[in-house]
């Protein structure tokens, strides 16, 4: 566990999360600069080998959630976000909060399609997306009619738990 990335990282999670459930966005004024002092942080304690962590982390954000971005399934915000976790926690500990992440996200999805009464149109247009060859319009993830949820709540739990799961 990286005890120096404890507090950072738990405020400017606690600050997307507000944000991202308030207007939807995680601001880039937040986490450019996390991502910078990951760097800087990374480095002096560490060395070369805390910087080349600290991009590594960067780099396994930015491609997984860069795909899902690409796939239409993610915002900007979100990658930026991961990607600057994965500068202070490095890729080790970013790929177990990915993990975490999908699971609790999966779970936010579940608990949101059931509060607001669409569950079964949800698994309905899952079933869709898989299995099906043809475009259905609106089971394609870059369907901008489709409901959205903020994701920052889930990428803060999912990190939370890796730093205790370590």
């Amino acid at each position: 566990m990286h005890s120096f990335a404890w507090w950072p990282t738990v405020i400017v999670l606690g600050v997307a999360t507000f944000t991202d459930l308030r207007s939807r966005r995680i601001p880039n004024w937040l986490v450019f600069p996390f991502f910078g002092c990951g760097v800087v942080v990374s480095t002096w304690l560490h060395g070369w080998q805390g910087a080349e962590q600290s991009f590594l982390g960067t780099g396994l954000g930015l491609l997984i959630y860069g795909f899902l971005f690409w796939m239409g399934g993610m915002g900007a915000g979100d990658v930026k976000l991961c990607a600057a976790i994965g500068a202070w926690i490095g890729p080790y500990q970013l790929f177990l909060a990915l993990v975490m992440t999908g699971l609790v996200g999966g779970v936010m999805a579940l608990a949101v399609a059931a509060w607001g009464g669409f569950l079964k149109e949800l698994f309905q247009h899952t079933g869709d997306l898989v299995f099906s060859a043809k475009d259905r319009g609106e089971a394609v993830l870059s369907n901008p009619g489709r409901r959205k949820m903020p994701y920052a709540p889930a990428i803060a739990i999912g990190t939370l738990i890796s730093f205790f799961a370590r």
